[in-house]
């Protein structure tokens, strides 16, 4: 194993065990005591961000549920390098946060069309301003949830917001202020949960905030039961019966250096297995690899997040080998074979496992090897089938139906076909549930 990849491996590890994590907890524990201060979580708002909107719903049971104060914070939108792709971030975030509302609450606003373009249109900087303008008076009061809904739904739904008499410096240096407080805290985006080292992102974490928050000992006599708003959302979640839905197709868009991916795969194959679903496997080039940046504080976050989801659902997770660079050039040169010899899910599965949970040293042949053997292939065969494909064609190909879908990271999903016409696509193994949920709607059993 090359010296680079064992570091950045090494590195990786320290981040996804459960001691840095304890040790992160640790920390702002003892700050906080060393100032005196008592426990609080903190909440980060951000007026034009469709997950804020989501997550602002829940506010007051936590504080009804959990014997803490509850902070709030308003901030602005977050630097364009944390978005991955500027040009498409605001829609496809806009679509999703809407597309996942029903299951969760209060549906998103629809916005207005625009009568030039025929677009939507999504809150411009001029409302955005009004609306932080309107909202700040009631930050860290009990009104804030409230309040913070109705301006959400005014700015979503395009209505023109009443200009505050309010001076707009303050509420400037309140941002100013506030979005350095988040990036101090190791954080980047509205939407989020900080409780004493550690950050939950949206709707989507807010179980295992409220795990933690019980574990610590700050659920009130009402709370029994920490998972409530996962529970609710799945009620309303349809699963796909077995075998019923052939004449419906899945396209799955992974990467052999994702560790979201990596922790969602398995997850994927069942669901391919068990619906019978007809697959379109379109693996991409990992993302640092296509040249779109991830900052310091976005990368720490999602090798701790994916940690603690793996950890949660009983996922192997840790033993990292890095993949970057040489490495996934090498496997994806390999990949068409697999691909012809009907074993491409299994070979992309073998790959992230060997990288993410095992510690194969995928970058010497022994360890390519093993991966290939581990995905019931022929090393011999492989070479032989690989060669007979240009194995960067085909990644471009899938890289722009990626594209075209409105996405550009992964794992993203698009399906298509059965009882409903066009397509729909996500992006994440969050949503894995809702590809699930398409599925059936599509399929013959509904």
């Amino acid at each position: 194993m090359r010296l680079e990849t064992r570091i950045r491996s090494l590195g990786m590890g320290v981040m996804a065990s459960n001691g840095f994590l304890q040790f992160k907890r640790n920390g702002a524990r003892l700050m906080r005591k060393i100032s005196g201060q008592p426990s609080e979580l903190h909440y980060f708002h951000q007026v034009d961000d469709p997950y804020s909107f989501l997550v602002v719903q829940h506010l007051q049971s936590f504080v009804e549920d959990y014997k803490l104060p509850l902070r709030t914070h308003l901030v602005s939108n977050h630097d364009q390098a944390y978005q991955g792709d500027a040009e498409r971030f605001a829609l496809w975030a806009y679509n999703d946060a809407k597309t996942i509302a029903p299951f969760y609450g209060e549906a998103l606003p629809i916005p207005k069309i625009s009568e030039t373009n025929k677009k939507l249109s999504l809150p411009s900087s001029e409302q955005t301003e009004i609306a932080n303008n309107l909202l700040a008076p009631f930050v860290d009061t009990p009104d804030f949830a409230e309040h913070a809904k109705a301006i959400g739904r005014n700015l979503w739904h395009g209505h023109n917001l009443e200009i505050p008499k309010d001076d707009y410096k303050r509420t400037a240096t309140v941002l100013k202020q506030n979005n350095k407080l988040l990036e101090k805290l190791g954080h980047y985006r509205g939407g989020a949960f900080y409780f004493e080292g550690e950050w939950f992102w949206g709707v989507d974490r807010i179980s295992l905030l409220r795990a933690r928050l019980s574990e610590e000992g700050f659920a009130t006599c009402q709370t029994d039961n920490a998972d409530a708003t996962h529970q609710l959302m799945a009620e309303k979640v349809l699963k796909v019966a077995a075998n019923s839905a052939s004449n419906v197709t899945l396209e799955y868009f992974p990467s052999l250096r994702s560790p979201y991916t990596a922790i969602g795969h398995q997850q994927v194959a069942d669901l391919i297995r068990r619906s019978g679903v007809q697959l379109t496997l379109r693996p991409v080039m990992p993302m640092l690899m296509r040249g779109i940046p991830a900052p310091r504080a976005k990368q720490q976050y999602i090798i701790m997040d994916c940690a603690r989801e793996a950890r949660a659902k009983n996922i192997a997770f840790g033993n990292f080998v890095d993949p970057f660079g040489e490495p996934v050039k090498r496997a994806f040169a390999l990949y068409p074979g697999a691909l012809n010899l009907d074993r491409g899910l299994e070979f992309i599965g073998e790959y992230l496992a060997a990288c993410f949970a095992q510690g194969i040293d995928i970058d010497s042949e022994d360890g390519l090897r093993t991966v290939v053997e581990n995905a019931g292939l022929d090393w011999h065969e492989l070479h032989i089938e690989a060669a007979k494909c240009d194995w960067q064609n085909v990644l471009e190909e899938n890289l722009q139906a990626m594209l075209c879908a409105g996405l550009w990271g992964v794992p993203s999903f698009r399906v298509s076909g059965g009882s409903k016409e066009g397509s729909f696509s996500c992006w994440g193994q969050d949503r894995i549930w809702l590809v699930e949920h398409e599925i059936a709607l599509r399929s013959s059993n509904i």
